[in-house]
C-alpha cells in the first residue's frame, strides 16, 4: 500500500482498513514512511476523524508496534489507573500502593509532565535513586516482589506511540479522540492490564475543558479497552483548580506520603480511596462498591498502603528514608509568598494557571527535552473557598532559581481571584461511565 494513497483516503473521508492502519503504523515506526506523511495522515485523522472500528485497530496497530507484558501468571487481578492530566494530580502515587496493599496486582506506566500539566515519573524521580526505567524483565520481577512497579513506557513497548506523539506535540494533531484514547490504551494494553480505572480530568487546567467532552472521551476509552479484552470504566473529575495542596514534583510526594499515613487533604484522599477501590472492584477483589471502598480505607488507615509504597520505592532503587524524613527530598532555596491583595474569598484559582506558574519555577517542562527542577513548586496556603485578609499569603512559591519568580507571579496575578463572596463549588467527581454504558458515536 502507497503512503500517499493511504493518506489520500483519509484525507477524502473514507475509512481506513485494519491492514491500511497496520501498514500506516508498520511505515511510521520503521522509518518508510519519512515525518512529513506521518503528519499528513495524522492531519488527515484529526480533520476527518475516526470510527470506533479505525480507533480500535489502531490501538491493535500501536500495541503490535512492540513487545508486551506477559503477566497472565498473575491472574485476573492486574489492575491500573490512568489520568489524563491534570495540576497537583499525585492521585497514582497513592491510589497504586493502596490498591496493591489490598491484594490487587498494580503494573502502573505513567508518563511525563508537558505544558501545565504533571506527570508521575517526574514526581517519582524527586525521590533519590528512584528508577522509573526498567526492562521488562525488571518490571516482572519487581511486580513479582512487591505487587506494584511504578514505571515509564520502555523502548520495547508500543514504540509507536513514541513516535506518533513526538510529531503530533508539533504538528498540532493533539486534539483528536481516536489519537488520544489509542495513544493511551496502547500502552496500558502492552503493559499486560486486565482492569483500567481511567481518571478523565474535566476544567480549566484539563485537556478536556467541558463535561460534554471529557465524556465523549471516556466513551471511547472505555468501548476501545473493552474491545481489547480490558475491563475499564472512567471518573470524570474536576479540575477547574489544583487537587490537593502542593503543585510540584519533590513537594507533591510529601503530600502523597502525607495522605499514605491519613493526613492529606480531603480532595486528595476522597479520590485516592475512590480509585483504588474501582481498582479493587474491577481486580475482583472486592464483592461490591461498599466493600471495595472498605478495604481501600482499612489499606489507608491501616499503614499498609504507606508501607507498599515505602516497599516500592526501596525495590526500584529509591530512597525508603524519605517517608520518614521529607528532608531526604530535593530542597528549594528560595521560597516567596503571593499575598492577597484585598480582603475577601479566593473565589478561583484557575488550574491552568497555577500549572503554568509552576512551570515558570522550574517544575515543569514546556518541550519534551526540557529539564525539570524536582524542589521547584507551589504550595497552596489558602484553597479555593477560604477567607484571607489584604495582606494574608495564599500560595508559597519554590525554587531554586530567584529569577523564576517575576513571571510566574505575573501569572498568578492573572489566576488568582479574591471576590467579596464565596463561590460555588463543583462536586470532585463529576460523572462515572461504567463499562456497560460506553456509547460511541462516530
Amino acid at each position: 500500500m502507497r503512503a500517499v494513497d493511504l493518506i489520500r483516503q483519509k484525507r477524502d473521508g473514507a475509512p481506513l482498513s485494519s491492514a491500511a492502519i497496520r501498514a500506516f503504523i508498520e511505515g511510521a515506526t520503521g522509518g518508510s514512511w519519512p515525518d512529513y506523511q506521518v503528519a499528513a495522515m495524522l492531519m488527515a485523522i484529526v480533520i476527518r476523524g475516526m470510527t470506533l472500528d479505525e480507533a480500535a485497530a489502531l490501538t491493535d496497530a500501536m500495541v503490535a508496534s512492540g513487545q508486551t507484558l506477559d503477566l497472565s501468571a498473575f491472574g485476573p487481578t492486574v489492575v491500573d489507573k490512568h489520568s489524563t492530566g491534570g495540576v497537583g494530580d499525585k492521585i497514582s502515587l497513592i491510589a497504586a500502593p493502596m490498591a496493591a496493599a489490598a491484594g490487587a496486582i498494580v503494573p502502573m506506566m505513567s508518563g511525563r509532565g508537558l505544558g501545565h500539566t504533571g506527570g508521575t515519573l517526574d514526581k517519582l524521580e524527586a525521590i533519590p535513586g528512584f528508577r522509573t526505567r526498567l526492562s521488562l524483565d525488571e518490571a516482572r520481577r519487581t511486580l513479582g516482589r512487591t505487587g506494584c512497579v511504578l514505571i515509564g513506557q520502555t523502548d520495547e513497548m508500543a514504540p509507536a506511540d513514541r513516535r506518533l506523539y513526538a510529531l503530533r506535540d508539533v504538528t498540532g494533531t493533539v486534539e483528536s479522540v481516536p489519537l488520544i484514547a489509542a495513544s493511551i490504551l496502547s500502552k496500558k494494553i502492552a503493559a499486560g492490564i486486565r482492569a483500567l480505572v481511567l481518571d478523565v480530568k474535566v476544567g480549566r487546567g484539563a485537556f478536556m475543558k467541558t463535561l460534554d467532552d471529557a465524556r465523549t472521551l471516556a466513551n471511547w476509552l472505555v468501548a476501545i479497552a473493552a474491545r481489547h479484552d480490558v475491563r475499564a470504566e472512567a471518573v470524570l473529575t474536576s479540575m477547574d483548580a489544583p487537587l490537593g495542596r502542593a503543585i510540584g514534583n519533590a513537594n507533591e510526594v510529601v503530600e502523597a506520603i502525607e495522605t499514605l499515613k491519613g493526613a492529606g487533604p480531603d480532595d486528595v484522599t476522597t479520590l485516592s480511596v475512590e480509585i483504588a477501590a474501582r481498582m479493587l472492584l474491577l481486580g475482583g477483589l472486592a464483592r461490591d462498591a461498599a466493600d471495595a471502598v472498605g478495604q481501600a480505607r482499612r489499606a489507608l488507615s491501616g499503614g499498609a498502603a504507606l508501607e507498599k509504597f515505602r516497599d516500592v520505592i526501596a525495590a526500584q532503587g529509591g530512597d525508603p528514608g524519605v517517608i520518614d524524613d521529607p528532608g531526604c527530598l530535593p530542597q528549594p532555596t528560595v521560597r516567596l509568598e503571593w499575598i492577597a491583595p484585598r480582603t475577601g474569598f479566593v473565589a478561583a484559582m484557575d488550574a491552568e494557571g497555577v500549572g503554568l506558574a509552576a512551570l515558570a519555577l522550574g517544575a515543569g517542562r514546556d518541550r519534551v527535552d526540557a529539564a525539570v527542577d524536582p524542589a521547584a513548586g507551589i504550595d497552596v496556603l489558602q484553597p479555593v473557598g477560604a477567607r484571607v485578609r489584604a495582606g494574608e499569603p495564599v500560595l508559597r512559591l519554590l525554587s531554586t532559581d530567584p529569577n523564576r519568580f517575576p513571571g510566574a507571579i505575573s501569572t498568578l496575578d492573572r489566576a488568582i481571584d479574591i471576590a467579596d463572596g464565596a463561590p460555588a463549588r463543583l462536586p470532585l467527581i463529576q460523572d462515572v461511565v461504567p463499562a456497560a454504558a460506553a456509547a460511541v458515536h462516530g
